[in-house]
């Protein structure tokens, strides 16, 4: 889940814009983004990538994301990957829900028949295996899919360091 958030965020130019928008007004209140409609929208530009690097910041900072994911973990037993992983998921998961309202996409259950209506929105179903025909197609939902129906990222203060996303630590 963590991984979908932070690439839907790193990806989708609607969200790009917003976080832009914040950053234009710092004094204002965090900025809402609704889910995506699913009415075609215009194009918006390419945003920055600072909204991107502080989601991975805040991951880095509570789950270790960044040091888990960067690790070669060939080398370590599963026990041991599945101990760390425990702790990942849940500084990822709190960061998640500090920041992010994150709702299915499908109310179905996975494995489940459903029928998609012409003129579905693709940016939001992705179509896999034999792929024909028009009109009203028949399939099984392999996965619900997520969606970011509200971000509320803190906004960026020092914008030279934003592309720090945990600093270096040195003991003495």
């Amino acid at each position: 889940m963590a991984l979908s958030a932070f690439f839907r965020i790193l990806f989708d130019s609607r969200l790009a814009l917003g976080w832009s928008r914040l950053q234009s007004s710092p004094e204002g209140p965090p900025e809402i983004i609704p889910a995506a409609s699913t009415s075609a929208a215009a194009p918006a530009p390419r945003g920055s990538p600072d909204a991107a690097l502080l989601l991975l910041s805040l991951l880095q900072g509570e789950g270790r994301f960044v040091d888990f994911v960067q690790q070669d973990i060939s080398a370590f037993a599963d026990a041991e990957v599945g101990a760390v992983a425990r702790v990942v998921h849940a500084g990822c998961g709190k960061v998640l829900r500090a920041h992010l309202q994150i709702e299915p996409i499908r109310s179905e259950p996975e494995g489940q028949p459903v029928t998609l209506e012409p003129g579905f929105d693709p940016s939001q179903v992705k179509l896999t295996g034999n792929v024909a025909g028009t009109g009203r197609l028949h399939g099984v939902l392999r996965h619900r899919g997520w969606q970011a129906s509200v971000v509320q990222l803190p906004t960026l203060v020092d914008r030279a360091s934003s592309r720090v996303l945990c600093p270096a630590e040195v003991e003495m």
